[in-house]
């Protein structure tokens, strides 16, 4: 029989990283939960190594990504990241400044360009793949000491916002709360990881739902930005008119952290021109225990009431409600916006954009790559067929967006929605709307037919307004996450984070998924 020294360095051969030598081995660092916070502590006072956190992480997923759980959220562990460790250990031996990120090990979504990692967009078709540089919001990372431990499975070029599967990766990603439920879509991958701490952050992309709605299904903090403010540089696009980067952590402080590395003005992503100039606050700055407490919030009842809407997550919201009230908020009962059936109604064009917004990136990469036309992806048949009717339906565009009716009705419409719901948080002078994330709690996988009860792909990416999600408690007997959502206007990410942080203080949803038991 095989002594544990010795399936420790079998396992460390399977993941094709160096094994451990036997000191890490006997003094684990214990990094399930830990904050970055808490990691940067422990660096400080020497109480630990960035190799020795490296080493840690490395062994949950070599415990329960393939094994063990088998959450099945990673696509690619990259294999410098010791190397990258010690460099960063003899920088602090040094006394020389670290970043604000040093040694915090992040995983990244497979449609964010990495120099030396692959890079699919969960997609079969481009296997291999390698971009040779990073996306700016991973470099931007980098410069700040981060670490990228792995790349984490998607759902294919995230076009479902429901399930993490695609034909990069076989199998399902898996909800760590739960084995048999989904994880959401499509930044499902990073959320999986980032519950089960394979790492302490990571980065995700919202279109629709796609940062908030897995952090919701994973009891998890997540940022959906003000279009303009974060990169979409280096990031595969899916349509570039709504599509968001952006951080998912376990805590608020540690996606505050994060954010505050990534939001910056970008030459190479025209949409953050009006960050150029714009002063950013410090957003860890705005993070207080009592940020509840004076402001006005409202309950925007049509992003979230209807028949199908579980009665268990209604209970949790009125819960939130009620914490909120008693944190010291004023909480408008319903906020009304008069004129939402009439533009929703009217929002009839067609607005057909993947082709143009994918060929543009693919033209851009100077690497070899598989495929640079959606024509060429098709080919490939090397799709999962659950995505075939959105790639015939891509190659029908015939002219770019700019040249395209539908696309200009599609903003006419989108700035219609901003006005009425700005006017409405005006009426009743409201820092921030809030509604549940999801309707409902996560599916069992496989499952497309009951309610989904995705609430979250209609007001913000139609403003391009800011959302921030944050665990609001838990359904099925305490087995399932369930998540508050809370958006303001344009540029109100600081605010967000405050009342985020205060509730998140206030009530202390977030625990560990249970039976993530280290060998």
């Amino acid at each position: 029989m095989l002594r544990l020294p010795h399936l420790l360095r079998l396992s460390a051969l399977l993941l094709g990283v160096a094994p451990l030598p036997l000191a890490a081995q006997r003094g684990r660092v214990q990094v399930n939960e830990l904050t970055i916070a808490d990691l940067q502590s422990a660096l400080r006072a020497k109480r630990t190594t960035c190799r020795a956190i490296v080493d840690a992480y490395l062994q949950r997923i070599d415990a329960h990504d393939k094994q063990g759980a088998a959450i099945n959220a990673i696509i690619a562990l990259n294999p410098e990241v010791r190397r990258e460790a010690d460099s960063l250990d003899a920088v602090q031996r040094s006394g020389a400044a670290v970043g604000a990120l040093h040694c915090v090990p992040m995983v990244i979504k497979d449609n964010f360009e990495t120099r030396t990692l692959p890079t699919t967009a969960g997609s079969a078709a481009l296997a291999g793949f390698v971009a040779g540089r990073d996306a700016f919001q991973v470099a931007r990372l980098r410069a700040a000491g981060a670490l990228v431990i792995a790349k984490t499975n998607m759902a294919e070029f995230a076009f479902s916002p429901y399930e993490t599967v695609g034909s990069g990766l076989p199998g399902y990603t898996r909800n760590p709360y739960a084995l048999d439920r989904t994880t959401a879509g499509s930044s499902g991958g990073t959320a999986a990881a980032v519950a089960a701490s394979f790492a302490a952050a990571g980065l995700g992309t919202d279109t629709g739902n796609s940062i908030r709605g897995p952090s919701s299904h994973q009891a998890l903090v997540g940022i959906r930005s003000t279009i303009g403010l974060t990169s979409r540089a280096g990031v595969v696009p899916l349509n570039l008119a709504y599509d968001i980067a952006g951080p998912m952590a376990r805590t608020v402080a540690d996606a505050a952290a994060v954010f505050q590395v990534v939001v910056s003005y970008d030459p190479d992503d025209a949409s953050t021109l009006p960050a150029k100039d714009r002063s950013l606050p410090d957003y860890s700055a705005a993070l207080r225990t009592d940020g509840v407490r004076g402001a006005r919030i409202g309950i925007l009842r049509q992003a979230w009431e209807r028949p199908s809407t579980d009665a268990e997550v209604r209970a949790v919201f009125a819960q939130a409600v009620a914490d909120l009230r008693r944190l010291g908020a004023t909480v408008i009962d319903s906020v009304t916006i008069p004129e939402l059936d009439a533009l929703q109604k009217a929002d009839t064009a067609e607005c057909n954009r993947f082709k143009y917004d994918l060929e543009r990136w693919m033209a851009s990469i100077v690497a070899e790559i598989p495929a640079t036309t959606l024509d060429a992806v098709v080919a490939s048949r090397a799709t999962h067929p659950t995505i075939g009717p959105r790639l015939e339906y891509g190659q029908r565009a015939t002219v770019p967006p700019e040249e395209q009716p539908g696309c200009a009705a599609d903003e006419q419409i989108r700035d219609g929605v901003r006005q009425a719901l700005g006017a409405a948080m005006d009426r009743d002078s409201l820092d921030a709307v809030i509604y549940p994330t999801w309707s409902n709690p996560p599916r069992l996988i496989g499952d497309l037919t009951t309610p989904h009860g995705d609430n979250s792909q209609y007001f913000s990416p139609m403003t391009g307004w800011p959302a921030v999600q944050v665990p609001m408690g838990w359904t099925r007997g305490g087995r399932l996450p369930a998540g508050l959502t809370l958006q303001g206007r344009a540029w109100s990410e600081a605010t967000l984070l405050r009342l985020a942080y205060g509730y998140e203080q206030g009530t202390r949803h977030r625990r560990a998924p249970a039976g993530m038991v280290m060998p």
